[in-house]
Protein backbone atom coordinates (compact mmCIF):
# COMPACT_ATOMS: atom_id res chain seq x y z
CA UNK A 1 0.00 0.00 0.00
CA UNK A 2 1.19 3.25 -1.03
CA UNK A 3 0.85 6.74 1.02
CA UNK A 4 1.80 9.55 -0.83
CA UNK A 5 2.15 13.00 0.76
CA UNK A 6 2.73 16.12 -1.21
CA UNK A 7 3.40 19.56 0.45
CA UNK A 8 3.18 22.80 -2.14
CA UNK A 9 4.86 25.24 0.05
CA UNK A 10 3.60 28.15 -2.60
CA UNK A 11 0.20 27.31 -1.19
CA UNK A 12 1.18 26.19 1.66
CA UNK A 13 -1.54 23.01 1.40
CA UNK A 14 -0.92 19.00 1.35
CA UNK A 15 -2.16 17.13 -1.69
CA UNK A 16 -2.61 13.46 -0.75
CA UNK A 17 -2.45 9.89 -2.29
CA UNK A 18 -2.05 10.78 -6.02
CA UNK A 19 -1.74 8.97 -9.05
CA UNK A 20 2.09 7.42 -9.38
CA UNK A 21 2.42 8.65 -12.69
CA UNK A 22 2.23 12.14 -10.50
CA UNK A 23 5.68 11.45 -8.79
CA UNK A 24 6.93 11.65 -11.81
CA UNK A 25 6.47 15.76 -12.38
CA UNK A 26 9.47 18.39 -11.14
CA UNK A 27 9.55 18.63 -7.63
CA UNK A 28 10.42 22.42 -6.54
CA UNK A 29 13.11 22.85 -4.42
CA UNK A 30 10.96 24.22 -1.47
CA UNK A 31 8.31 21.42 -1.75
CA UNK A 32 8.33 18.56 0.06
CA UNK A 33 7.18 14.72 -1.02
CA UNK A 34 6.77 11.68 1.80
CA UNK A 35 6.09 8.43 -0.10
CA UNK A 36 5.08 6.05 2.83
CA UNK A 37 5.04 2.06 1.40
CA UNK A 38 3.89 -0.67 3.55
CA UNK A 39 2.89 -3.74 3.27
CA UNK A 40 3.56 -3.84 -0.27
CA UNK A 41 4.42 -6.27 -3.27
CA UNK A 42 7.39 -6.40 -5.18
CA UNK A 43 6.19 -4.21 -8.10
CA UNK A 44 5.40 -1.37 -5.64
CA UNK A 45 8.81 -1.12 -4.71
CA UNK A 46 10.12 -1.33 -7.98
CA UNK A 47 7.98 1.31 -9.23
CA UNK A 48 8.81 3.29 -6.45
CA UNK A 49 12.56 2.17 -6.93
CA UNK A 50 12.58 3.02 -10.57
CA UNK A 51 10.86 6.51 -10.00
CA UNK A 52 13.41 8.19 -7.70
CA UNK A 53 16.18 5.90 -9.47
CA UNK A 54 17.25 4.22 -6.13
CA UNK A 55 20.16 1.93 -6.38
CA UNK A 56 19.53 -1.81 -6.60
CA UNK A 57 21.57 -2.49 -3.28
CA UNK A 58 19.00 -0.30 -1.14
CA UNK A 59 16.24 -1.53 -2.85
CA UNK A 60 17.46 -5.18 -1.94
CA UNK A 61 17.88 -4.04 1.59
CA UNK A 62 14.03 -3.16 1.53
CA UNK A 63 13.12 -6.47 0.42
CA UNK A 64 15.22 -8.83 2.74
CA UNK A 65 15.41 -7.95 5.85
CA UNK A 66 17.59 -8.27 8.63
CA UNK A 67 19.94 -5.60 7.97
CA UNK A 68 21.58 -3.87 11.03
CA UNK A 69 20.52 -0.15 11.99
CA UNK A 70 22.47 2.03 9.01
CA UNK A 71 23.06 5.05 6.76
CA UNK A 72 24.51 4.78 3.19
CA UNK A 73 25.24 7.63 1.02
CA UNK A 74 24.06 6.88 -2.85
CA UNK A 75 24.88 10.96 -4.10
CA UNK A 76 22.01 13.16 -3.79
CA UNK A 77 20.23 10.89 -1.66
CA UNK A 78 20.90 9.14 2.03
CA UNK A 79 19.33 5.59 2.76
CA UNK A 80 18.78 4.39 6.51
CA UNK A 81 18.31 0.65 7.78
CA UNK A 82 16.46 1.68 11.64
CA UNK A 83 14.77 -0.45 13.84
CA UNK A 84 11.40 0.14 15.44
CA UNK A 85 9.81 -1.52 18.66
CA UNK A 86 7.11 -3.69 18.32
CA UNK A 87 5.13 -4.70 21.82
CA UNK A 88 2.76 -7.42 21.79
CA UNK A 89 1.78 -8.50 26.00
CA UNK A 90 0.36 -11.64 24.19
CA UNK A 91 2.61 -12.93 22.11
CA UNK A 92 5.05 -15.36 22.99
CA UNK A 93 8.18 -12.95 22.39
CA UNK A 94 6.54 -9.59 24.52
CA UNK A 95 8.88 -7.40 22.29
CA UNK A 96 10.00 -7.59 18.99
CA UNK A 97 11.27 -5.36 15.60
CA UNK A 98 10.74 -4.22 12.47
CA UNK A 99 12.63 -2.94 10.31
CA UNK A 100 12.19 0.59 8.62
CA UNK A 101 14.14 1.75 5.65
CA UNK A 102 13.97 5.52 4.62
CA UNK A 103 15.50 7.12 1.54
CA UNK A 104 15.86 10.53 1.79
CA UNK A 105 16.39 12.89 -0.44
CA UNK A 106 16.49 16.94 -1.61
CA UNK A 107 13.33 17.17 -1.16
CA UNK A 108 11.49 14.01 -0.40
CA UNK A 109 11.60 11.07 1.94
CA UNK A 110 10.30 7.65 1.10
CA UNK A 111 9.61 5.11 4.12
CA UNK A 112 9.52 1.48 3.22
CA UNK A 113 8.22 -0.68 5.70
CA UNK A 114 6.41 -4.25 5.80
CA UNK A 115 4.31 -3.86 8.89
CA UNK A 116 1.99 -0.86 9.43
CA UNK A 117 4.01 1.17 12.06
CA UNK A 118 2.09 3.34 14.74
CA UNK A 119 3.70 6.14 15.03
CA UNK A 120 3.80 6.43 11.04
CA UNK A 121 0.07 6.19 10.84
CA UNK A 122 -0.44 8.97 13.88
CA UNK A 123 1.55 11.27 11.30
CA UNK A 124 -0.56 10.74 8.03
CA UNK A 125 -3.24 11.98 9.98
CA UNK A 126 -1.98 14.95 11.24
CA UNK A 127 -0.48 15.88 7.46
CA UNK A 128 -4.23 15.06 6.36
CA UNK A 129 -5.39 18.35 8.69
CA UNK A 130 -1.99 20.58 8.84
CA UNK A 131 1.43 20.50 7.05
CA UNK A 132 3.90 21.22 10.00
CA UNK A 133 5.41 18.15 10.11
CA UNK A 134 6.60 19.09 5.98
CA UNK A 135 6.87 22.46 6.13
CA UNK A 136 9.87 22.56 7.77
CA UNK A 137 11.88 20.52 5.26
CA UNK A 138 12.70 17.04 4.66
CA UNK A 139 15.42 16.84 7.61
CA UNK A 140 12.77 17.99 10.11
CA UNK A 141 10.18 15.23 8.76
CA UNK A 142 13.35 12.28 8.87
CA UNK A 143 13.72 13.90 13.08
CA UNK A 144 9.85 13.27 13.28
CA UNK A 145 9.98 9.53 12.22
CA UNK A 146 12.92 8.71 13.90
CA UNK A 147 12.11 10.65 17.15
CA UNK A 148 8.72 9.27 17.33
CA UNK A 149 9.85 5.54 16.78
CA UNK A 150 12.87 6.27 19.59
CA UNK A 151 10.19 7.23 22.50
CA UNK A 152 8.52 3.91 21.34
CA UNK A 153 11.45 2.40 23.05
CA UNK A 154 10.76 4.29 26.64
CA UNK A 155 7.34 2.01 27.67
CA UNK A 156 9.47 -0.93 26.63
CA UNK A 157 12.21 -0.03 28.95
CA UNK A 158 9.71 0.61 31.39
CA UNK A 159 8.01 -2.99 31.24
CA UNK A 160 11.48 -4.16 31.48
CA UNK A 161 12.05 -2.22 34.86
CA UNK A 162 9.18 -2.99 36.63
CA UNK A 163 9.26 -7.25 35.33
CA UNK A 164 12.54 -6.75 36.99
CA UNK A 165 11.22 -5.27 40.29
CA UNK A 166 9.11 -7.92 40.21
CA UNK A 167 11.51 -10.79 39.78
CA UNK A 168 13.42 -9.51 42.41
CA UNK A 169 10.92 -10.13 44.91
CA UNK A 170 9.86 -13.76 43.14
CA UNK A 171 13.15 -15.64 43.27
CA UNK A 172 12.29 -16.26 46.73
CA UNK A 173 9.01 -17.96 45.57
CA UNK A 174 9.18 -19.61 42.44
CA UNK A 175 10.63 -22.56 40.64
CA UNK A 176 14.33 -22.46 39.09
CA UNK A 177 12.93 -23.50 35.47
CA UNK A 178 10.24 -20.62 36.02
CA UNK A 179 12.62 -18.01 37.01
CA UNK A 180 15.70 -19.07 34.59
CA UNK A 181 13.28 -18.59 32.03
CA UNK A 182 11.98 -15.24 32.57
CA UNK A 183 15.37 -14.06 33.11
CA UNK A 184 16.94 -15.13 30.02
CA UNK A 185 13.75 -13.77 28.05
CA UNK A 186 14.52 -10.36 29.72
CA UNK A 187 18.59 -10.42 28.59
CA UNK A 188 17.29 -11.58 25.06
CA UNK A 189 15.17 -8.11 24.62
CA UNK A 190 17.88 -6.32 26.41
CA UNK A 191 19.89 -7.82 23.62
CA UNK A 192 17.73 -7.08 21.40
CA UNK A 193 17.33 -3.15 22.21
CA UNK A 194 20.77 -2.71 22.40
CA UNK A 195 21.62 -4.35 19.05
CA UNK A 196 18.90 -1.83 17.52
CA UNK A 197 19.83 1.50 19.67
CA UNK A 198 23.58 1.56 19.25
CA UNK A 199 23.92 1.56 15.58
CA UNK A 200 20.82 4.15 15.63
CA UNK A 201 22.84 6.22 18.02
CA UNK A 202 25.94 5.85 16.05
CA UNK A 203 24.31 7.47 13.03
CA UNK A 204 22.93 10.37 14.56
CA UNK A 205 25.75 11.12 16.78
CA UNK A 206 28.47 14.17 15.41
CA UNK A 207 31.54 13.45 14.53
CA UNK A 208 34.12 16.78 15.78
CA UNK A 209 31.09 18.86 15.66
CA UNK A 210 29.28 17.33 12.36
CA UNK A 211 26.63 15.84 11.47
CA UNK A 212 26.94 12.73 8.82
CA UNK A 213 23.92 14.10 6.74
CA UNK A 214 23.09 18.02 5.72
CA UNK A 215 20.66 18.91 8.51
CA UNK A 216 19.33 22.81 8.40
CA UNK A 217 20.54 25.41 11.34
CA UNK A 218 17.16 25.36 12.94
CA UNK A 219 16.37 21.78 13.10
CA UNK A 220 19.77 21.08 14.83
CA UNK A 221 18.13 21.25 18.22
CA UNK A 222 15.48 18.56 17.59
CA UNK A 223 18.27 16.50 16.40
CA UNK A 224 20.80 17.17 19.14
CA UNK A 225 17.49 16.18 21.27
CA UNK A 226 16.99 12.93 19.41
CA UNK A 227 20.89 11.99 20.33
CA UNK A 228 20.22 12.85 23.70
CA UNK A 229 17.38 9.71 23.55
CA UNK A 230 19.25 7.36 21.93
CA UNK A 231 21.93 8.21 24.91
CA UNK A 232 19.55 7.19 27.54
CA UNK A 233 17.87 4.40 25.81
CA UNK A 234 21.34 2.99 26.01
CA UNK A 235 22.22 3.82 29.74
CA UNK A 236 19.04 2.02 30.37
CA UNK A 237 19.48 -1.10 29.26
CA UNK A 238 23.32 -1.08 30.43
CA UNK A 239 21.79 -0.68 33.63
CA UNK A 240 19.01 -3.18 33.24
CA UNK A 241 21.54 -5.45 31.88
CA UNK A 242 23.33 -5.20 34.97
CA UNK A 243 20.36 -5.23 37.33
CA UNK A 244 19.41 -8.30 35.53
CA UNK A 245 23.09 -10.07 36.02
CA UNK A 246 23.15 -9.51 39.61
CA UNK A 247 19.90 -10.25 40.33
CA UNK A 248 20.47 -13.69 38.42
CA UNK A 249 23.46 -13.68 40.52
CA UNK A 250 21.70 -13.35 43.83
CA UNK A 251 19.04 -15.85 42.65
CA UNK A 252 21.99 -17.96 41.92
CA UNK A 253 23.59 -18.12 45.26
CA UNK A 254 19.72 -18.14 46.93
CA UNK A 255 19.78 -21.85 45.11
CA UNK A 256 23.03 -22.57 45.81
CA UNK A 257 22.48 -21.90 49.67
CA UNK A 258 19.37 -24.51 49.59
CA UNK A 259 21.67 -26.50 47.59
CA UNK A 260 24.13 -26.74 50.29
CA UNK A 261 21.20 -26.53 53.42
CA UNK A 262 19.95 -30.10 51.81
CA UNK A 263 23.18 -31.51 51.54
CA UNK A 264 24.33 -30.63 54.68
CA UNK A 265 21.13 -32.25 56.45
CA UNK A 266 21.56 -35.65 54.41
CA UNK A 267 25.69 -35.49 55.36
CA UNK A 268 23.91 -35.27 58.93
CA UNK A 269 21.88 -37.56 58.64
CA UNK A 270 24.26 -40.10 56.87
CA UNK A 271 26.48 -39.24 59.29
CA UNK A 272 24.11 -40.81 62.28
CA UNK A 273 23.14 -43.37 60.43
CA UNK A 274 26.49 -44.91 59.74
CA UNK A 275 27.49 -46.07 63.35
CA UNK A 276 24.12 -46.72 64.07
CA UNK A 277 24.69 -49.37 61.17
CA UNK A 278 28.01 -50.60 62.43
CA UNK A 279 26.51 -51.29 65.94
CA UNK A 280 23.94 -52.94 64.64
CA UNK A 281 25.44 -54.96 62.02
CA UNK A 282 27.86 -56.32 65.06
CA UNK A 283 25.01 -57.13 67.12
CA UNK A 284 23.43 -58.93 64.21
CA UNK A 285 26.16 -61.13 63.65
CA UNK A 286 24.72 -65.05 63.81
CA UNK A 287 27.68 -66.01 66.45
CA UNK A 288 27.40 -66.22 69.95
CA UNK A 289 27.47 -63.00 72.08
CA UNK A 290 27.97 -62.05 75.51
CA UNK A 291 24.13 -61.67 77.62
CA UNK A 292 22.40 -62.52 74.33
CA UNK A 293 19.93 -64.75 76.23
CA UNK A 294 18.43 -61.79 78.60
CA UNK A 295 15.70 -59.32 77.09
CA UNK A 296 18.02 -56.36 79.03
CA UNK A 297 20.63 -56.85 76.62
CA UNK A 298 18.02 -55.83 73.76
CA UNK A 299 16.45 -52.92 76.01
CA UNK A 300 20.23 -51.39 76.80
CA UNK A 301 21.63 -51.48 73.18
CA UNK A 302 17.81 -49.60 72.27
CA UNK A 303 18.85 -47.40 74.56
CA UNK A 304 22.14 -46.55 74.00
CA UNK A 305 21.65 -45.99 70.48
CA UNK A 306 18.64 -43.42 71.79
CA UNK A 307 21.22 -41.87 73.67
CA UNK A 308 23.75 -41.93 70.55
CA UNK A 309 22.16 -40.45 67.99
CA UNK A 310 20.41 -37.57 70.29
CA UNK A 311 24.27 -37.03 71.09
CA UNK A 312 25.24 -36.65 67.57
CA UNK A 313 22.28 -34.92 66.44
CA UNK A 314 23.07 -32.30 69.34
CA UNK A 315 26.40 -31.97 68.59
CA UNK A 316 26.10 -31.62 64.69
CA UNK A 317 23.36 -28.73 65.63
CA UNK A 318 26.20 -27.01 67.70
CA UNK A 319 28.61 -27.18 64.67
CA UNK A 320 26.35 -25.61 62.21
CA UNK A 321 25.25 -22.91 64.30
Amino acid sequence: MIKIHYYNSSSKTVQHDFNMIDLQLPIHNEDLLWVDLYAYSYNELNNIADVFGFHPLAVEDCLHEGSRPKMDSYGDYKFFVLHAPIYNEKSNNEITTVELNIFMGPNYIVTVHKQKLQWLGKMENVCVNSPRFLEKGNDFLLHTIIDGITDEYFPVLERIRARIDELEEEIYDYQPKVVTEEFLALKRTIILIRQAIMPQRRIFSTINGQWKFDIQEENIPFYKDLNDHLERIVDSTETYRDLVNSTLDTYFSIISGKSIEKLNLLTVISTIMLPLSVITSFFGMNVPLPYQDTPYTTIAISAFLVIFTWGMWIYFKKMIA
